[in-house]
């Protein structure tokens, strides 16, 4: 019953908020942003007792992290009252949705549940009502409706080869051809939620469209959890890590998508000059990292890969956040037009530069030791290659984010810059907060990683 206490926290919020607009919209922003970190509170101090496992406990405190975040800052950077009401309502929606998927025990509710977030989604990616997020959203919508129909094909197929769609009941890899076939259909499905490579086309468009916090939740854990999390549970069921098992193909799969995605995601980063769009690209590229860990299979690779899910959602928040001040402060997203706001806004690009490493994967923040574990436990499976290339890809990886940090916040002031200043203490706190967790979990990851070392997954 715990776990239905954080689906109805937020499900029914968002059901009071219209009334509570009446009275004052300002009080809709503090109760949504209140009951989050409420939430946040219980998953630390009150933990699940009804079967879930860490990784479900590790992702539904991801959930409410990141909404509370983008909730903080959107007090602050939503400025049109009469639609405050619906935007908030919209997050509280969607972190419901994201908390029923991450704690549900079998695949057809995790389905229903994915099709809340998508739904919630769409609405905020189309919020600002601009043919922009118009098209973004409707990109989101037509490919989700295709990985929805996927999946639900796959759930169908489960049911008829092994008479049940819990995880228990599907936990060992019950070796039938009809369940490596209604896997293949849930895997595609979940690796165009997740927007890897070739399937990602919604996600640059949709993240460069949507509102400021919209991109923010959208990169920070709404795909990790529709899609990165659900191929994550899906390979810790099915056993891909056995090199002759009746799965190796679907995990021989996603490592192949997974590194296709760290290479072409790292690679389109260099040549964008719009700040979304490179952080956009920059997300497809370490959900790469995550899913390559995913195919491995192994009880190493699957801890990696859950640690770096968790701290992409912690650096990815911080940079839209970051993306989300300077535009507010300087009306531009383009790079090219940008210049020494280091001195004008001195927090926002301090946070950024530990965001960035952290993405690098620059020791001691928590980015290099979820890297490190994962390419050494791709070592250790054998898969060498993959392991090269997720070093050499961590090198683009440093290469562009420096190429973008010089730009926006080194070199001489530009006449666009000039006048900048920054933001306020209640829009910097979220990415502060953000910022002192990387740090935080990187100089104790051995305690954050242990539970997952331990193989409960």
């Amino acid at each position: 019953m715990r776990s239905l206490f954080f689906v109805l926290l937020p499900a029914l919020t968002a059901v009071v908020n219209p009334f509570l607009r009446r009275v004052d919209s300002r009080l809709v922003d503090v109760l949504s942003t209140v009951v989050l970190l409420a939430g946040l509170c219980a998953v630390l101090f009150f933990p699940l007792a009804d079967g879930s496992d860490s990784l479900s406990v590790l992702m539904l405190l991801a959930v409410y992290l990141i909404a509370f975040l983008v909730s903080l800052f959107s007090v602050f950077f939503v400025q049109e009252e009469r639609s405050r009401g619906t935007f908030f309502s919209l997050i509280l929606v969607c972190a419901a949705g994201m908390a029923g998927v991450v704690t549900t025990r079998d695949f057809f509710t995790l389905y229903v549940f994915l099709e809340v977030v998508a739904v919630s989604s769409f609405a905020m990616i189309a919020f600002a009502g601009d043919p922009a997020g118009t098209e973004g959203a409707l990109k989101y919508l037509f490919l989700s409706a295709v990985a929805s129909a996927l999946i639900l094909l796959g759930v169908a197929g489960l049911l008829l080869a092994t008479g049940g769609v819990s995880f228990p009941h599907l936990s060992g890899g019950i070796a039938k051809a009809g369940v490596l076939l209604a896997a293949s259909l849930l895997a595609c499905g979940f690796m165009i939620k997740a927007g890897l490579i070739p399937f990602h086309g919604w996600v640059p468009d949709a993240y460069e469209s949507a509102p400021a916090p919209v991109s923010a939740l959208l990169a920070g854990i709404v795909t990790k959890v529709a899609g990165v999390y659900a191929l994550i549970r899906l390979g810790s069921l099915l056993g891909l890590s056995v090199p002759d098992g009746p799965y190796a193909a679907i995990g021989k799969a996603l490592m192949f998508f997974g590194a296709l995605s760290i290479v072409v995601g790292a690679v389109a980063a260099m040549t964008q000059h719009d700040f979304k769009r490179i952080l956009a690209y920059s997300s497809i590229s370490q959900v790469g990292y995550i899913v390559l860990a995913a195919g491995t299979g192994t009880p190493l690779a699957l801890a990696g890969a859950v640690f770096h899910l968790f701290n992409h959602a912690t650096f990815k928040v911080t940079l839209f956040l970051n993306g989300a001040a300077i535009e507010k402060a300087t009306g531009t997203r383009d790079m090219t037009r940008l210049g020494g706001l280091g001195s004008r806004m001195p927090w926002t690009a301090g946070t950024s530069v530990v965001a960035f490493l952290s993405t690098a994967g620059i020791p001691p923040l928590s980015g290099f030791w979820s890297k490190l574990v994962i390419i050494v436990a791709l070592w250790q499976a054998g898969s060498h290659g993959y392991a090269a290339l997720a070093i050499l890809s961590s090198v683009l990886t440093l290469a562009y984010f420096l190429i973008l940090q010089r730009k926006v916040f080194f070199g001489d002031t530009v006449p666009l810059t000039r006048d900048a200043q920054e933001v306020c203490p209640g829009m910097l706190a979220p990415v502060v907060l953000a910022a002192a967790l990387m740090i935080l979990v990187g100089l104790y990851f051995p305690t954050v990683l242990e539970p997952f070392l331990g193989g409960d997954l």
